[in-house]
């Protein structure tokens, strides 16, 4: 999509002029490491096209776009370092090169530097995202405890993983294009209406994200295969097997989900009860479900449907990615 490579250049661009240049070298060459491999860089993207969507000057958010990529590259490190992964997007992850405790400094230093990237707002505009900025950042580290939660949890519900994939991800996306719609001059229900319709594409992107884990190409993904079973994780595909399993395999599956172990064994039995019980195919259900609520919510917002085309393209590129 052109709309996209353009933007991607626009922000490339921004995240090569503030390249760390600051000693202890030990503490930003790791910055420096994981913000050049950053992938699509989609987050701060939103915040550019939120703002472009209100008519607002790009000019004028790219330092707060920014801010959303340092802040996204601080919780991959955590996370990263969390769930112990030796690759990020098929690179190896930061803390695997430069140990945990580098990891660990270098993401807290990511996050500052993300901060003061919103101190040239006006007043009334910094306080207004700052609010933003600093929820989601809560939220998500609410999200984060509620996932690290369920690992060991007997009981997850449906709902409870859909409040625990909102807070981790969704909120993200949905406050990238509130902030750049609150740069733009954009009114409280229109920056609700763009903020919503972000939350229901996150909300989508994660549970493609849980269904690509297993069922998507690997090297196209890169990631560790089926990472989220050998990590316990309560995702979609677990919670729509529990839901249409027999009792026996209902059993199978709480045996294995007690035992962290990379027995292949585990991985093959998992997988077949997945692909038994169908959740591959709910799991899409599902993605479409969202992803039509959010559709819901851009066709709210008061401005011609010409200028929301490319937020309908982002929408299906992302949910229509490498399976």
């Amino acid at each position: 999509m052109q709309f996209l490579d353009e933007y991607q250049q626009i922000v490339a661009e921004a995240i090569e002029k503030y390249t760390f240049k600051d000693k202890p070298s030990e503490l930003y060459e790791p910055m420096n490491y994981i913000i050049s491999h950053g992938g699509k860089r989609l987050r701060p993207i939103m915040v550019l096209m939120a703002n472009d969507l209100f008519g607002g000057d790009i000019k004028t958010a790219l330092k707060q776009a920014l801010a959303i990529e340092f802040f996204h590259n601080f919780t991959l490190i955590h996370d990263d370092i969390m769930d112990e992964a030796p690759l990020r997007r098929n690179k190896p992850t930061i803390h695997t090169l430069h140990g945990v405790n580098a990891g660990i400094l270098s993401g807290d230093a990511l996050l500052f530097k993300a901060y003061k990237f919103f101190e040239d707002l006006e007043p009334q505009l910094f306080k207004a995202c700052m609010r933003v900025f600093s929820h989601t950042g809560l939220l998500l580290c609410e999200g984060q405890q509620y996932d690290i939660n369920f690992e060991t949890q007997e009981n997850v519900s449906y709902n409870d993983y859909i409040r625990m994939i909102t807070y981790k991800t969704g909120l993200l996306s949905a406050s990238s294009f509130e902030i750049g719609a609150l740069i733009a001059g954009a009114g409280f229900r229109d920056a609700k209406a763009i903020f919503n319709f972000g939350k229901h594409v996150g909300i989508a992107f994660q549970i493609m994200d849980d269904y690509l884990d297993v069922f998507g190409n690997q090297e196209h993904f890169g990631k560790k295969h089926a990472g989220d079973i050998f990590e316990n994780k309560k995702t979609v595909l677990y919670l729509l097997a529990k839901e249409n399993a027999t009792e026996a395999e209902r059993k199978e599956l709480d045996f294995w989900y007690t035992r962290k172990t990379e027995n292949i064994d585990k991985i093959y039995s998992v997988e077949k009860i997945f692909r038994r019980t169908k959740v591959d195919e709910k799991a899409l259900l599902e993605i479409q479900k969202h992803n039509e609520i959010a559709q819901h919510y851009l066709n709210r917002i008061d401005v011609p449907a010409e200028k929301k085309k490319p937020f309908v393209e982002l929408a299906n590129y992302l949910l229509k990615r490498q399976s």
